[in-house]
């Protein structure tokens, strides 16, 4: 077998997996009509190539601490960051307004959070109250820089995800500072190991520590959780609740 065949294997089955990690089941049920006048409401924002069924456990967690919760599936491989964040942010929060919501909070994973700041830079929302960011690429992510010109990468990803690199001509190098309370959570732990060598220092398996942070942000927490299941761990969760309540992160069991 020659070396150029051997490195394009390799370089398939990396991309296969990675797309095997990253896909979720469908959640087709519809939000439950809750009718409490002035709840705050929380949008939920799923990342690239996920559904809201992966944002499923906090949805449950959030509807018992009394929020309207909106999470709801959208076509992330379907149009550039820019278009689905105005497709869907606009049209959640309709939702929320419908319902006569006080405050509008946003808890996003990966992708969701770039969603959410595309949105504000030239949109605003009156009655935005806080941002909780789930291993968010805010600077991009190498593993797109290594595999966006992949053409399997480019059909399975879409046009979003040709935009989520570290360069000059991905989104987030784009992107200015935005006014909101914004707390951010970032895994050190990886399902993904082929794709963690792609990127230097700590990482998720999809994003770097240092690619999480922003400079605006009112606080931080690193966890040990992947960037596949971050949203799916209780502790995780319990520190969403904290930030969308008191706006910093309460840290109880957060190593768990």
């Amino acid at each position: 077998m020659t070396r150029p065949y051997r490195v394009t294997t390799l370089l398939l089955l990396v991309l296969s997996a990675w797309m095997l990690s990253s896909m979720q089941p469908a959640r087709a049920d519809e939000q439950p009509a809750l009718t409490q006048e002035q709840s705050d409401c929380v949008v939920i924002l799923h990342g690239l190539r996920r559904s809201a069924w992966a944002m499923s456990r906090i949805e449950d967690s959030l509807n018992e601490a009394g929020y309207l919760v909106y999470n709801q599936d959208y076509p992330s491989t379907s149009a550039p960051v820019q278009s689905l964040a105005n497709q869907e942010i606009r049209q959640a929060l309709s939702w929320c307004r419908s319902r006569t919501a006080g405050r509008v909070h946003f808890v996003t994973h990966s992708m969701g959070g770039i969603l959410v700041r595309s949105y504000l830079q030239d949109q605003t929302i009156p009655e935005l109250g806080r941002v909780v960011m789930l291993a968010p690429p805010n600077h991009g992510s190498e593993v797109v820089d290594r595999m966006q010109d992949w053409w399997l990468f480019q059909k399975l990803t879409g046009p979003a995800g040709q935009q989520l690199g570290t360069g000059a001509d991905g989104i987030a190098a784009r992107l200015e500072p935005v006014a909101a309370e914004i707390g951010v959570i970032a895994g050190t732990r990886t399902v993904d190991p082929w794709l963690s060598w792609m990127i230097p220092g700590d990482d998720d398996g999809k994003v770097s520590l240092p690619s999480t942070r922003l400079k605006e942000m009112r606080d931080y927490l690193v966890v040990p959780a992947s960037h596949a299941f971050i949203m799916r761990k209780r502790a995780v969760i319990q520190q969403v609740l904290a930030f969308l309540e008191y706006g910093y992160f309460s840290r109880a069991g957060a190593s768990i």
